[in-house]
């Protein structure tokens, strides 16, 4: 199964930080263990929204050059507060260093003032056809399918800005 943990691309500067959000609905699955009596949204859902979000901001400032970026290493990840059904959870990522495989990034989740995640990702990225020039397919197939997404989260982020 494959969650989706952002709902809306808010902000994008075009080079260095995306702003994106989460609308966590008590009619999510995972909160009916997570916990009957108090629901919340697991500390691992918030850390992989970050990551999505660091993961965003890669694929739209390279253009897509990547098929797969993914989570190498979470620094210095620490949880502050909880994010209940009908919260918003707005994740803030921003990019501190890259060379030509890896990007660290700081990440910040907070709902209104008070901030529930902080830390640092790094991200590593790569294509299929590196290691397999017959892969070069599913890399342009990826690559349409996260296109198509980004599509979608832009749609529903009608406040998200684009480089000019």
């Amino acid at each position: 199964m494959r969650f989706w943990l952002l709902d809306k691309i808010e902000e994008f500067d075009g080079a260095e930080r995306l702003v994106a959000s989460k609308q966590v609905s008590y009619s999510e699955e995972y909160l009916q263990d997570h916990f009957p009596e108090f629901p919340v949204l697991p500390g691992v859902f918030m850390l992989e929204a970050a990551t999505q979000a660091s993961a965003w901001l890669l694929r739209l400032t390279e253009d897509y050059a990547h098929s797969v970026v993914e989570l190498k290493e979470a620094k210095n990840v620490k949880y502050a507060d909880f994010v209940r059904p009908g919260s918003r959870l707005e994740v803030v990522t921003e990019l501190l260093k890259k060379d030509d495989v890896h990007a660290t990034f700081k990440v910040t989740g907070t709902v209104g003032d008070s901030v529930s995640l902080t830390g640092r990702l790094v991200m590593q990225r790569y294509n299929l056809r590196d290691q397999d020039p017959a892969l070069a397919e599913v890399d342009a197939h990826v690559v349409r399918y996260m296109r198509s997404i980004e599509a979608v989260m832009r749609l529903s982020g009608a406040a998200a800005r684009t480089p000019a």
